[in-house]
């Protein structure tokens, strides 16, 4: 019959082993990702040399590159990650750009109207909303378009107010226009209170006017609520 310590001996090794085989296994994996990675990201940078040389023989002097070679640049900075070393007839801002611009274009076709709007408004009505708003111009939105239906014109009355033209109005004057027109009339009101060197509390009340400072009224009291 084994001892105690044979079989913990036993143990120890079966970890040790199992240990080893696991980081073996790993070790392996992690070789063939390395080298199905390198292989693939050979095969990209192929592609990539391949392209420009095409677009170079293409177009000798000036290269020119057409929509399917920036969808392919697109896919490659995705793809790739090395992608800007091998990037020689454009700027890898360019297809930074580019894929932002296509961003864009997909976004816009997504999010394009399924259903077309509502109908435009003929220019005959908005004239005639128009016409109707400079002759009477105390009219408002209401009034206009319950004339219109009584012609049979059938139009909402957010539209009427839509197509109404907007009266100018005077322009108001500003705070120190109105302050220099009514500072006679104008008075400064305040109460606050003063700590006297006897500990008592005095109450004040004092009323200003504003074009001379001068005081027009004032009064000082213990008991403000004093009848």
């Amino acid at each position: 019959m084994p001892s105690e310590n044979s079989v913990r001996l036993t143990i120890l090794a079966l970890t040790i082993l199992h240990y080893y085989i696991d980081r073996m296994l790993i070790l392996i994996l992690r070789t063939i990702f390395s080298a199905l990675r390198s292989h693939r990201a050979l095969a990209l940078e192929n592609l990539a040399l391949r392209h420009q040389l095409e677009v170079l023989k293409r177009n000798a002097k000036k290269p020119r590159l057409i929509n399917r070679d920036r969808t392919l640049w697109i896919v490659l900075s995705r793809l790739w990650t090395n992608w800007r070393k091998s990037l020689v007839v454009v700027q890898p801002e360019t297809v930074i750009r580019w894929h932002k611009r296509g961003f864009r274009m997909y976004w816009s076709w997504k999010c394009r109207p399924i259903w077309p709007g509502r109908r435009k408004v003929p220019k005959e009505i908005r004239d005639l909303i128009r016409t109707m708003s400079q002759a009477n111009p105390l009219w408002g939105a209401p009034r206009i378009h319950g004339e219109l239906l009584k012609l049979g014109v059938e139009i909402s009355q957010g539209t009427v107010s839509k197509y109404m033209v907007r009266h100018r109005k005077p322009p108001s004057q500003s705070w120190r226009t109105f302050q220099k027109n009514h500072a006679k009339d104008i008075v400064s009101v305040d109460f606050f209170t003063v700590p006297t060197a006897t500990f008592r509390v005095l109450y004040v009340f004092v009323i200003l006017s504003n074009d001379r400072r001068r005081i027009v009224h004032f009064n000082v009291t213990e008991s403000p609520t004093a009848a």
